[in-house]
C-alpha cells in the first residue's frame, strides 16, 4: 500500500506479493511502478526454507541486500564457482552483471532487505539456464 503526504514522497507497506522470474516471490516495495522511482527499487524477500532461485544476473544494475534474519546461500560468479554464506545483520553486494544463484539451504526462513539501480524491479533481470545445473539441487 503507498501512502502520499507530500507530493513526491511516499511510504510503502509491503502487502502484495509477486512472483520474480528469479523464482522466487517478492513483496512490494519501491520501484518505479509503485512510486515512480527513477534510480533505485527496494523490496522484501522471504525465503522459506529449502528455497532456491534460478540463476540470473541483472544488467547493468547493482544489487545491495542487508538480512534482516536467518542465512542465505549464494552463489556467484561467471560459473557460480564462488560461494558465501550471508547471515542475520550482514549486508552483500552484487556489481552489475554478475552472474548469482541465492538458496535457503536452512530450516527457517531468510528475510532480507533488497536495493537495486534498477528503478524497474523485474525489467533487468537475465536469466541463465545454463549455469543452473552448477550448483547441486
Amino acid at each position: 500500500m503507498v501512502r502520499s503526504s507530500n507530493p513526491g514522497c511516499r511510504v510503502v507497506r509491503p502487502g502484495d506479493a509477486y512472483a520474480g522470474k528469479q523464482g522466487l516471490n517478492y513483496f512490494e516495495g519501491i520501484a518505479a511502478e509503485t512510486v515512480g522511482s527513477t534510480g533505485i527499487c527496494m523490496h522484501l524477500l522471504t525465503m522459506p526454507p529449502g528455497a532456491r532461485a534460478k540463476a540470473h544476473l541483472h544488467e547493468s544494475h547493482e544489487t545491495a541486500i542487508y538480512v534482516l534474519s536467518g542465512e542465505a546461500h549464494t552463489w556467484f560468479g561467471e560459473r557460480l564457482e564462488e560461494h558465501v554464506i550471508v547471515k542475520t545483520g550482514e549486508m552483500f553486494y552484487i556489481p552489475a552483471g554478475v552472474p548469482h544463484l541465492p538458496a535457503n539451504l536452512s530450516d527457517a526462513p531468510c528475510t532480507a532487505v533488497i536495493a537495486r539501480t534498477d528503478p524497474n524491479e523485474q525489467e533487468s533481470v537475465v536469466l541463465l539456464p545454463e549455469l543452473d545445473g552448477l550448483v547441486p539441487a
